[in-house]
């Protein structure tokens, strides 16, 4: 099975991480099925390890390699991360203004657009405005191998994906359960829960196709991918991981998910 997916054009190579991605998302959304409430200390701890997840793979799989790239390519280092690393913020805080979306136990009325649409779909939303990016950076990690079909980055592009789906479970249950709290029967939330996921296997397939085509832009993409999720981090899940105060497992949980992703990483890239 390895071998047979090591063998695929990185755009299948993507899909197929992006998929996964998406799964463990509905995994994590399935809770619903066995628990109608989560304790926020526990949430806040995965909320925690979700960021920290996050932090890691933004240095370690984006962007630290979108430096080494822009070097082979002769490119100027610097412009090319700093510029992109800005970008991909900058882009994750136009979407962040125009996407309706409600964030759950941060703030009480909805960002973006008005609109009249219901709470549930707001808070889908949410999490769905996040996910993009992580199925960007999935995607655009694959569609380095164009460019370096080494084994070395077959390894971390599918330490990537690991580490993304890890995260994902918490952020599944955080959607499903919460909802099932405001009254939705146990399939809908879960329904929801999992439709947060599924933009990130379209998300992957977009990022590897634009890069296998222009491959100039592969280390401006990679480093445009760590801005849009370190933005996603301080804008999101570090502040709702501290809502309620629970700060001692909020950071023990943001240093094991750096320190599991850092250990992906290392150890399979």
């Amino acid at each position: 099975m390895l071998e047979f997916f090591l063998n695929l054009h990185p755009i299948y190579q993507a899909l197929c991480a992006g998929i996964f991605t998406w799964a463990v998302t509905a995994a994590g959304a399935s809770l619903v099925f066995f628990f109608k409430e989560i304790n926020k200390k526990v949430l806040n701890s995965m909320l925690g390890f979700a960021s920290g997840v996050m932090i890691a793979a933004s240095f370690w799989s984006l962007l630290n390699p979108a430096i080494e790239i822009a070097q082979k390519m002769n490119q100027n280092t610097w412009i090319t991360a700093a510029g992109g690393f800005m970008s991909g913020g900058l882009a994750l805080w136009c979407i962040d203004k125009i996407l309706p979306h409600l964030h759950q136990g941060l703030k009480a009325s909805p960002e973006g657009i008005k609109t009249s649409w219901q709470r549930s779909i707001l808070l889908v939303l949410a999490v769905t405005l996040h996910n993009i990016p992580e199925g960007m950076a999935v995607g655009v990690a694959f569609g380095a191998l164009i460019s370096d079909s080494s084994y070395t980055s077959v390894y971390s592009a599918m330490a990537l994906a690991l580490g993304i789906g890890l995260q994902n479970f918490p952020e599944g249950a955080a959607v499903s359960i919460p909802l099932r709290r405001e009254g939705l029967s146990r399939f809908k939330a879960f329904q929801y829960g999992q439709a947060s996921g599924i933009v990130e296997p379209i998300a992957a397939v977009l990022g590897a196709f634009f890069v296998t085509n222009m491959q100039g832009f592969l280390p401006f993409s990679l480093a445009f991918a760590a801005g849009a999720m370190i933005y996603v981090v301080i804008e999101e899940l570090i502040p709702e991981a501290q809502s309620m105060r629970n700060e001692d497992s909020a950071t023990i949980g943001t240093m094991l998910g750096f320190a599991t992703m850092m250990i992906l990483d290392v150890a399979l890239g």
